[in-house]
């Protein structure tokens, strides 16, 4: 049976066992610099230094900022 995450507002479906585990791993597998975003599951903001602690599980909503340089 599938896994899902609502990653900013579309679901997205793992297979079993293939769900990350963490945020940082999360971005990893997203190709995403931590340094470079925020994060929020279910409306709380994570703090950066506990990406690597921070577990996920099915059903999360999560919303990824991303910060681009510019001018």
């Amino acid at each position: 049976m599938a896994q899902t995450l609502k990653i900013n507002g579309t679901e997205k479906q793992f297979p079993d066992g293939e769900m990350p585990a963490s945020i940082s791993e999360l971005l990893s597998r997203m190709d995403i610099d931590q340094a470079t975003v925020v994060a929020e599951i279910d409306g709380t903001i994570i703090e950066r230094k506990k990406f690597s602690e921070t577990d996920l599980t099915p059903g999360q909503t999560i919303e990824l900022i991303r910060f681009v340089g510019g001018g």
